[in-house]
């Protein structure tokens, strides 16, 4: 299995998952249902910066390519919650509540899961950031528009890393499967979040809209 071959697997194999974190409901659960531009923009911040700490940490228990592919993943999204920021009248945003990708990414110790969850969070961040180009484009924001269509381009380069890491630490099959089952692990705890936030709310997040 080449790289290519594992992201596409892994989207395949979250289909279903990936097609309604896509949809425009995954914002109105993100964001609890407040749909202002303030709120949204929060949302964003708080994801970004709970990826820097968990890719942050991730590089100080690591070493080699591993260490290396953390760190330079935690300083972009770094710079993705610091660029996000500056559209708040804010010198902070907390993670008061943790996402639920975060979560499950933040229990994996293993260098090859931790490789397959990383790759499983660019997929599944490509997600939000079409959502979040998509609103600002409906609030008539050309700039924070533009801003997401940005941090949508550097996933490229996290996912192209990803499929790199993964390939230089799984030594055979069953390692790669124990990086396809974390990869899809991180995307479904997404999607179990999305619905459950929409449920509670009262909505069916089933149908992609």
């Amino acid at each position: 299995m080449t790289a290519d071959d594992f992201a596409e697997q892994v989207r395949e194999d979250n289909r279903t998952a990936l097609s309604r974190l896509g949809s425009s409901k995954a914002l109105y659960a993100d964001t609890k249902g407040e749909m202002d531009a303030e709120t949204v923009l929060r949302a964003a911040a708080v994801a970004e910066r709970a990826a820097q700490e968990t890719f942050a940490a991730w590089a100080e228990s690591e070493d080699g390519e591993a260490a290396e592919a953390f760190r330079e993943t935690a300083e972009e999204e770094r710079e993705h919650y610091e660029r996000v920021l500056s559209k708040l009248d804010a010198d902070e945003v907390e993670v008061d509540e943790v996402p639920a990708i975060q979560s499950y990414l933040r229990g994996l110790d293993d260098t090859v899961e931790r490789a397959g969850g990383l790759l499983g969070r660019t997929v599944a961040a490509g997600k939000s950031k079409d959502q979040l180009v998509g609103f600002f484009v409906g609030q008539a924001d050309p700039q924070t528009s533009q801003l997401f269509r940005d941090l949508g381009g550097d996933l490229d380069g996290q996912l192209e890393r990803a499929e790199s890491l993964v390939e230089a630490v799984c030594a055979d099959d069953e390692d790669r499967e124990r990086a396809l089952a974390a990869a899809s692990g991180a995307i479904q705890a997404a999607y179990e979040e999305y619905t459950e936030r929409l449920e509670g709310m009262g909505v069916n997040p089933k149908p992609v809209c």
